[in-house]
């Protein structure tokens, strides 16, 4: 399984551990993807995402955890909780693309 080494800034471009570069979504996917963050995770995580039947999503709540780690829930979901698996319907580069907008405050 390839690992997110890190997210650069702004571009939201994985660079995964065999060095390939992910380019971010397009511009329709990335508006697509922030109304899901809002809707559908708000739906648990508060739709602030400040929290509610979910933890937080906010800077200071993701902050301390791994991307990678963070890719993985959304798209595995968390076993005996209510937080599902996404990967039916988002890619992993758009998970770590979303993660990437978390971290840095939408």
């Amino acid at each position: 399984m390839l690992k997110a080494r890190y997210l650069c800034c702004g571009t939201a471009a994985a660079v995964l551990a065999t060095g390939v570069a992910l380019a971010a979504p397009p511009k329709e996917r990335q508006d697509e993807l922030i109304y899901q963050l809002r809707q559908d995770c708000g739906s648990c995580h508060g739709m602030t995402l400040k929290g509610g039947l979910g933890p937080p999503l906010v800077p200071a709540a993701v902050a301390g955890k791994s991307d990678e780690t963070l890719v993985e829930v959304i798209l595995h979901g968390l076993p005996g909780t209510p937080m599902g698996p996404w990967a039916f319907e988002i890619s992993r580069e758009e998970a770590a693309w979303l993660v990437r907008r978390m971290k840095e405050g939408l």
